[in-house]
């Protein structure tokens, strides 16, 4: 797979894809289209044209078989998720991971739960220091 971080940025309606395509994997256009269409009517063309410069840009490859063109991620998920964090804190943040938490925080939309397990991972943090 190819490292996230030489890819170029998504916008918002590439990152839907992408997550439909990590949910189950390989996916079609027409796969993909059922389902966003459903949310908000986008569009066949429209997400057949994102398809492919997703896969332009590198982040998408196929496969041809008898049903058409299936779809695979190049990058996981995950690393997918930790380079664009990394981007958005350096870029809205200053780089400030401080920053970001304590906007996360404010915010007041974190569950007693999440907020437990973010308290978890900075104490595990901390402890490898």
């Amino acid at each position: 797979m190819t490292g996230a971080h030489k890819l170029p940025s998504l916008s918002e309606t590439q990152w839907e894809i992408m997550n439909l395509i990590w949910d189950q994997a390989p996916r079609s256009v027409g796969e993909v289209w059922q389902v966003l269409k459903k949310r908000r009517g986008v569009s066949r063309n429209t997400v057949q044209t994102q398809m492919v410069r997703l896969e332009e840009k590198g982040w998408l490859t196929h496969q041809e078989d008898d049903a058409g063109f299936r779809y695979f991620p190049t990058v996981s998920r995950e690393e997918s998720q930790e380079n664009s964090v990394k981007r958005f804190v350096k870029t809205v943040f200053g780089g400030s991971s401080e920053g970001l938490l304590l906007a996360l925080l404010s915010g007041g939309e974190l569950s007693q739960e999440e907020a437990a397990r973010i308290r978890a991972i900075i104490n595990s943090q901390g402890k490898k220091k």
